[in-house]
């Protein structure tokens, strides 16, 4: 591993009612520590996960629009708020790595294609000419290697399960030279052999194991028991619909 741990800094303007310190979880934040090379946030929608990566993202120096220290481009929204509160203890620190931030993908594939020099790098092929599943894959196959960090903001929505797997495979092969920590709602993905999994409903923040995770607990009750769990789910509707 490369970052060790990571904790918040309180400062003065940290206002607990402002976004992002209204979020139960980051309020809450003090350290936390990584222990695997593989490291998984999980939560439900605005539990704050995605916004405690992309200030990772910012203190790495990457572009918190998605990509790497090199990519200077520009997208609404995109800055960190957390950031700058963020502080990164590293064991050796490394510079190299990437940030994927899969709402603004369109955005950096279209600043990638802006650089025609930088698409051997992504598969000699624009990303733009590859459907969505297509660029993300070309990008992990192409762009990742070496001693890095990945930080992977929700890579499944692009990905079909199969291509959630092969996935798996690349962080597989690079896992004894990189560091992983991908935010992610894939019971596919959280399957992952010794990964660390933080549990952002829980407050404050703690490790959590796979099989007692909401996602795999809801995916599997589903596989398990589709059609009983389809009838609670419409009879509860009609039921409330009638009142």
């Amino acid at each position: 591993m490369y970052l060790k741990s990571i904790s918040l800094e309180r400062k003065e303007d940290m206002n607990p009612r402002d976004y992002p310190f209204s979020i139960p979880v980051i309020r809450s934040l003090t350290i936390l520590t990584f222990k695997s090379n593989v490291a998984f946030f999980v939560g439900e929608n605005g539990s704050g996960k995605s916004t405690l990566l992309e200030s990772i993202a910012y203190q790495c120096g990457f572009n918190t629009a998605g990509g790497g220290r090199s990519n200077a481009y520009e997208v609404e929204a995109s800055a960190s708020a957390l950031g700058s509160h963020l502080r990164l203890s590293w064991m050796p620190k490394i510079t190299n790595g990437f940030f994927l931030r899969a709402e603004t993908f369109y955005n950096f594939a279209s600043h990638i294609d802006s650089m025609p020099d930088s698409l051997p790098y992504y598969g000699g092929r624009s990303l733009h000419a590859q459907s969505h599943g297509e660029a993300f894959l070309s990008l992990f196959n192409h762009r990742f290697g070496g001693r890095a960090i990945y930080l992977l903001d929700e890579p499944e929505a692009a990905l079909s399960p199969a291509r959630q797997l092969a996935l798996l495979r690349i962080i597989h092969d690079l896992e004894s030279d990189a560091q992983f920590i991908i935010a992610t709602h894939s019971p596919i993905l959280l399957g992952y052999p010794g990964a660390q999994i933080f549990d952002f409903d829980a407050v404050p923040v703690g490790d959590i194991k796979y099989e007692d995770t909401l996602h795999y607990q809801l995916t599997r009750r589903f596989l398990d028991n589709r059609e009983r769990v389809l009838k609670e789910l419409f009879e509860d509707k009609e039921t409330d619909e009638d009142e």
